[in-house]
């Protein structure tokens, strides 16, 4: 009985040997067919990153030029407004009175005038009346008809005659100067007056308001802020160091929060001064009209320097996921993740700063589901 028991377990271990390995098993698997793509070394130019904010290239304070009340707001923020469109009007009642008193002032000068006129007209009269009497008792005189004293009569009364109407034309020229006056001091009321409309200087977008119905406006106290629409620029600021690199008219990529494109746009102004804090120069960048654009609005301007030699891939070849960034590349028939640094991006190419060197090959584009492991067959 022994000798027939004992093949039995090598029986079983033998059928259990004879299971297909997984590799041949896997290896039944069809090969995925991918195309390749070669790091490469190429001369990229050096990008230079700004950061800065969007400013109005026009805007306004607006404030009371004139003392008094607020009578009336007739804008909120946000709202457009035209040029000349009256924002704030000011109680202008005691500004009313003052220039009735200046046109009660010039009309009360004004009718002096007949009566200056008409006492010029008999001092002119008297003068004249004065000048023939004396020209005709010098006449007397040379003929030996008079004596010296009625000469001497004749010419003092000449003398006073000229002393009076040199008088009323020099009261004359005094009214007039007074008329003068007053037309200046009911101007200055009128204009006193129109500055009780505060009107907007420029249309725009009214971006502040910090005015309301009641409050005492002061001459220079901020009232509203207007900004022009339609001309913005970034504001950003550069380190000392690189400034040289940096001149007017340079064009500057600015990408903005608020826009779903970069903004192709030039350098306008160069501030001369040095912020002693940040070490740093401020560079002003105008850009292009947008309904998109508002101040206030977080911005970078990226410019385009010296070139640089790197490593680079198709932008398409590098799958991330979280803070991890991986390609595929073909070892032997498989496809094998290889974990990559990537750096700067430049239209559809990415930088490879480690995992890659010059020569090798990734896979792309990568076909949907491809996994680790997984068989591949190159393209030719």
């Amino acid at each position: 009985m022994k000798r027939l028991l004992t093949p039995i377990p090598f029986v079983i271990w033998l059928v259990g040997c004879s299971e297909i390995p997984p590799e041949k098993h896997a290896s039944s698997t069809p090969a995925v067919v991918v195309s390749t793509s070669v790091a490469a070394t190429e001369t990229w130019p050096s990008i230079y990153e700004a950061t800065g904010t969007v400013r109005a290239r026009t805007s306004a304070v607006i404030s009371a030029q004139v003392m008094g009340y607020v009578r009336d707001v007739k804008v909120q923020a946000g709202e457009h407004v035209r040029a000349g469109q009256t924002l704030v009007r000011l109680d202008t009642r005691d500004m009313d009175i003052g220039s009735r008193r200046a046109e009660a002032a010039r009309e009360e000068v004004r009718t002096s005038v007949p009566e200056a006129d008409s006492a010029v007209a008999a001092a002119k009269a008297s003068l004249d009346l004065a000048q023939l009497t004396f020209d005709r008792m010098q006449e007397l005189f040379q003929k030996k008809s008079i004596s010296n004293q009625e000469l001497d009569e004749s010419s003092a009364k000449l003398k006073a005659a000229q002393a009076a109407h040199e008088m009323v034309r020099a009261r004359r020229v005094q009214l007039n100067s007074k008329i003068a006056q007053s037309d200046q001091v009911v101007r200055s009321t009128q204009l006193t007056r129109s500055y009780a409309d505060i009107v907007a200087p420029f249309a725009g977008v009214v971006t502040a308001k910090s005015v309301e119905v009641g409050i005492l406006a002061m001459p220079g106290t901020p009232l509203l802020t207007i900004e022009r629409e339609g001309a913005f620029r970034l504001e950003a600021l550069v380190e000392e160091s690189r400034l040289a690199a940096i001149r007017l008219g340079q064009p500057a990529s600015v990408t903005l929060d608020s826009v779903d494109r970069p903004l192709e746009a030039r350098v306008s102004e160069i501030v001369p001064t040095v912020d002693a804090a940040s070490r740093s120069y401020t560079i002003k960048i105008d850009l292009p009209a947008l309904p998109a654009l508002r101040s206030g609005v977080f911005g970078r301007a990226a410019f385009r320097l010296s070139g640089r030699s790197l490593l680079a891939i198709p932008a398409g070849a590098v799958t991330e996921r979280g803070q991890l960034q991986s390609v595929m590349v073909p070892d032997n028939g498989f496809a094998r993740t290889r974990l990559i640094t990537a750096g700067q991006k430049a239209q559809d190419r990415v930088e490879v700063l480690s995992g890659l060197t010059a020569g090798e090959k990734v896979i792309f584009p990568v076909p949907q589901g491809l996994s680790d492991g997984a068989r591949v067959q190159v393209r030719p």
